[in-house]
Parts: structure tokens; sequence; C-alpha cells
């Protein structure tokens, strides 16, 4: 299984329990095919740039193990939420 991290934004105007939610799907999308190392939740933060009309977002990175195909996958489930304002998929070297 390959290292990955995924770093993602989510929508600032969902309610508490509506970004948990988003949390446990990605973390579910990462169990059908791997395993969710570690989460680290970093909470509001000021965009470096408005994204459609918002200048805060809901920052949360987890590292995770899986097949190489599972990235692709969780790109295209994470495209098609509106939770989601912004995500980036990347392999983690073995270092």
């Amino acid at each position: 299984m390959n290292k990955y991290e995924v770093m993602f934004i989510i929508n600032p105007v969902l309610e508490d329990s509506a970004k948990e939610a988003a949390i446990e799907t990605v973390k579910g999308i990462i169990a059908a095919d791997g395993e969710v190392v570690d989460t680290d939740i970093w909470g509001m933060k000021k965009l470096a740039y408005p994204i459609e009309k918002k200048t805060e977002g809901y920052y949360v990175v987890m590292q995770f193990n899986g097949n190489p195909t599972l990235p692709k996958e969780l790109d295209r489930r994470l495209r098609i939420s509106d939770d989601f304002i912004r995500h980036i998929i990347v392999a983690k070297d073995e270092k």
C-alpha cells in the first residue's frame, strides 16, 4: 500500500455537525480501500484568495495508506460534493 496525504477545505457555512459528517464521509471513502493513519483538523482559516465569494474555510489534513486507485476515486468523490470547496491529494515518498 502506498502512503498519501489529502488536504481539503470544507465549506465554512455548514453547521458543525455537517462538517463532522463531511470528515466522516472522507474517512469512509478511504476505509473502503485503505486505512486512515492520522487526521489533523486545522479548523477555520483565512483563504489566500476568495473562492466562490468565501474568504474562510475549514481545513482538514489526513494521512492515509491505500492502493494506487484510491486517490483517483477520492478525487472524483470530493469533486462532485458541494461540501468541499478545494482539495489536494499527494503521494508521500518513503524517506
